[in-house]
């Protein structure tokens, strides 16, 4: 039976990132073109850096939560065999589905971040052309965010069916010991 507390610490490190990358999406660093005192160079001027600091902790819960659940189900290479079932086969589909899902939204959430952060250093002296205000595209942390989602119902569900395969787990002859070490005269 699949750890009810598991799933519970799970869900609540993904409702945290899920809350986080939101909350990045809507506090994205914005800019706009100011002129100096003088008149003679334009520069880029930003306003709060607080949703790399959300994306970034976006990031870190997501890996608590993939974390805890690949541990608990020993990544899914180590322990016992599973018993080849219905819901050993779904258990592989889901873990591979939950690793992918899980890469994209780290993608997402460590790009946006990183673009975030990066803010323009040059400014124009004498040009017509303002300065290349970088911002993060609207939308990024927000994938990430969408990724975040169906990963906790993913990780989810693969738990579930890797602990029901792990306790119908496959016994040889039925757990008897004696079985095929009879005495050949």
């Amino acid at each position: 039976m699949a750890s009810k507390l598991l799933l519970t610490a799970v869900f609540v490190l993904d409702l945290i990132a899920f809350g986080l990358a939101v909350a990045a999406e809507q506090r994205r660093s914005t800019a706009k073109i100011a002129q100096d005192s003088e008149v003679t160079y334009n520069y880029c001027v930003y306003d709060s850096d607080i949703a790399t600091g959300y994306g970034v902790g976006a990031f870190l819960f997501l890996m608590v939560s993939q974390a805890l659940i690949m541990v608990a189900s020993r990544c899914f290479c180590c322990g016992k065999g599973l018993n080849p079932s219905g819901s050993r086969a779904w258990a592989v589909i889901l873990f591979i589905v939950c690793w992918l899902f899980f890469l994209i939204a780290e993608i997402c959430l460590l790009a946006a971040s990183v673009t975030n952060a990066y803010h323009t250093k040059y400014r124009t002296i004498f040009s017509e052309q303002p300065p290349s205000c970088e911002t993060v595209r609207k939308g990024a942390f927000a994938a990430g965010a969408a990724f975040i989602f169906l990963n906790a119902i993913v990780n989810k569900f693969y738990y579930i069916c890797y602990s029901s395969a792990r306790d119908k787990s496959f016994q040889a002859y039925g757990g008897e010991a004696g079985v095929g070490m009879g005495t050949y005269k």
